[in-house]
């Protein structure tokens, strides 16, 4: 479990020092089988309450937060994780080669790794009650001002927002937080359908069309808005079925009418083998033209109900 904290040791000069294996093993944390029995039947329990009552309507909210619980837990493990690294490093560079000293500095060894092993195990149990939150709600679960990365060797799909990932590239930071693969733009608004069949149409669209891209582009990551609405929705919950990462850039508010546009430009810089346009507004139409213009694919589906433009009208259910 501590994988992440010796790859930051791998860099540091160590010379003289016998670091010990971490003060836990997996045997020391609840079994993944335990833990994903008893996390479904505490959120059957729990929200077997609320169905057909007043409250009914609030389920998605109590899911995210269930979900929260463990993922609040996991990001304070990693601070006392990145605490302990800097005391680590600290201690290095001050090296005198006492005893001392020596000692301080495998007790700041091993409080990492054990901050480390504490994070990946509510890391998991995070994922298992996202998974239960994506059944529920069918929406993949993200949190509200931070990244949802996994340390662990759990298969989940990332979703890092694009800050974190900017300053993680900038400073070659965490690995978790620089997700591998060939970024794939996806594009769209929160256009309200006629019918429920014209909306599972449109979904289908969304889910069809990724799909055929996926099959293309096998390492993709996807890139999106992160808006919990609307084509965005669908597109983290088709990422999250398929185990793909996300890479979320939320509109920055403080820039007003302009958020729209500097997000199209830290998107476009990413230099994304395709970009998928849906039905959307006037900034989405100029994220399609900037696109083009630096040739790159857009797989356009701005037509009736997500299809391509040039669909005939007798096909839009197709």
């Amino acid at each position: 479990m501590d994988n992440l904290f010796k790859q930051q040791l791998a860099g540091l000069d160590l010379s003289g020092l016998t670091i010990s294996s971490s003060p836990f093993i997996s045997s020391d944390f609840p079994a993944q089988d335990a833990i994903s029995q008893t996390l479904a039947a505490v959120w059957s329990d729990l929200f077997a309450v609320f169905t057909d009552t007043a409250l009914e309507a609030d389920v998605e909210d109590l899911g995210w937060g269930f979900v929260n619980l463990f993922h609040r837990a996991a990001q304070r493990k990693s601070k006392q994780l990145d605490r302990a690294s800097d005391e680590v490093r600290a201690l290095i560079a001050s090296a005198d080669g006492s005893e001392v000293h020596t000692s301080n500095l495998e007790e700041q060894i091993e409080r990492a790794q054990a901050a480390e092993a504490s994070m990946v195990a509510f890391e998991e149990m995070r994922e298992v009650a996202a998974a239960l939150y994506l059944d529920e709600t069918h929406s993949s679960w993200k949190p509200v001002s931070s990244s949802r990365a996994s340390h662990g060797a759990m298969l989940t799909s990332a979703v890092i927002q694009g800050r974190d990932f900017l300053k993680a590239r900038s400073q070659s930071r965490r690995k978790a937080l620089m997700p591998e693969g060939a970024p794939i733009i996806f594009a769209g608004g929160r256009n309200k359908q006629d019918s429920t069949e014209d909306a599972k149409t449109f979904a289908n669209n969304v889910w069809a069309t990724l799909d055929k891209v996926h099959n293309s582009v096998g390492d993709m990551v996807l890139v999106h808005g992160g808006d919990g609405k609307g084509a965005d929705r669908l597109a983290a919950s088709w990422a999250e079925r398929r185990g793909v990462a996300q890479l979320t850039f939320s509109l920055d508010r403080h820039l007003g009418a302009r958020a729209g546009f500097k997000r199209n430009e830290q998107m476009l810089g990413l230099a994304p083998r395709y970009v998928i346009a849906f039905p959307g507004n006037g900034v989405l139409e100029r994220l399609v033209i900037e696109a083009k213009r630096r040739r790159i694919t857009v797989v356009d589906r701005r037509g009736p109900l997500g299809v391509s433009p040039k669909t005939k009208p007798a096909d839009t259910g197709s």
